[in-house]
């Protein structure tokens, strides 16, 4: 059984480190084989993860779409486009990652994301976990690319703007009546204690958070001299923070066993 999840907020918030902060914690537990999907058209969960990416699946279509007579003998142009996309996947030890990257133009990221919906439902049986790092903001469920999900990490930074994202997120998802299990809210970089009115607005959106990350230099740090988090320490406080998350969630669903 596939445990999905997935990860999403206002751009800027964290998401993106996040993501690679819970898939760090399957990887280091042993928690099986996972699917890591950066369904970002900004795409950056490849260095977050110390991966390189030499394929996306938005380059694949493009360059597909001048390939069309060019399809060998005896073969579908839908067969052909999904040999050409198993090239968009970037290989690891117990980890392997999807990257959307562009669409067909400039601001157009449909048809990419209709692939990846595709693609994670043919291939998500052959792992234990599928992490999902969405776009900032609320397109990706717009479009549906979000759906099925048994945990979904919604992520705002310690601000009035990103609590508000979410609780557009929030209902937007009951609107599509996407298929979530449940949600879980996380304020990320948090320097200290939440500020007052911050806790005011949280009463009045009806939120309340499952976990808070300390603003963490650590992770400041990292992205200056452009290391992977995935070698952040244990001892890092974002680190310790989503291990405690993530050891709830477990105990709780038992679905991530």
């Amino acid at each position: 059984m596939t445990t999905n999840i997935a990860v999403a907020g206002k751009g800027g918030t964290g998401k993106t480190s996040v993501a690679s902060l819970v898939l760090c914690y399957i990887l280091k537990n042993n928690l099986g084989p996972v699917l890591a999907v950066d369904a970002d058209p900004n795409s950056n969960l490849a260095e977050s993860l110390g991966l390189e990416v030499r394929q996306t699946v938005g380059r694949i279509l493009n360059n597909f779409q001048g390939e069309k007579l060019r399809i060998p003998a005896g073969m579908t142009k839908e067969a052909y486009l999904e040999y050409q996309l198993n090239g968009a996947i970037t290989e690891s030890k117990n980890i392997d990652l999807l990257t959307m990257g562009r669409g067909e133009g400039p601001e157009c990221y449909c048809y990419p994301n209709t692939v990846i919906r595709k693609l994670v439902d043919d291939w998500s049986k052959n792992y234990a976990f599928v992490v999902m790092d969405n776009e900032a903001g609320m397109e990706h469920l717009s479009r549906r690319t979000t759906q099925n999900i048994d945990e979904m990490l919604l992520v705002s930074d310690h601000s009035i703007k990103g609590l508000r994202a979410l609780a557009h997120i929030k209902d937007l998802v009951k609107e599509l009546k996407l298929v979530i299990t449940r949600e879980s809210i996380i304020i990320n970089n948090v320097p200290g204690e939440l500020d007052p009115r911050l806790k005011k607005e949280m009463e009045r959106l009806e939120i309340t958070p499952a976990l808070l990350i300390p603003a963490d230099e650590e992770i400041r740090q990292y992205d200056l001299d452009q290391k992977p988090l995935f070698q952040l320490p244990d001892t890092s406080k974002a680190v310790s923070a989503v291990n405690e998350l993530m050891k709830r969630l477990i105990s709780k669903t038992g679905v991530l066993k």
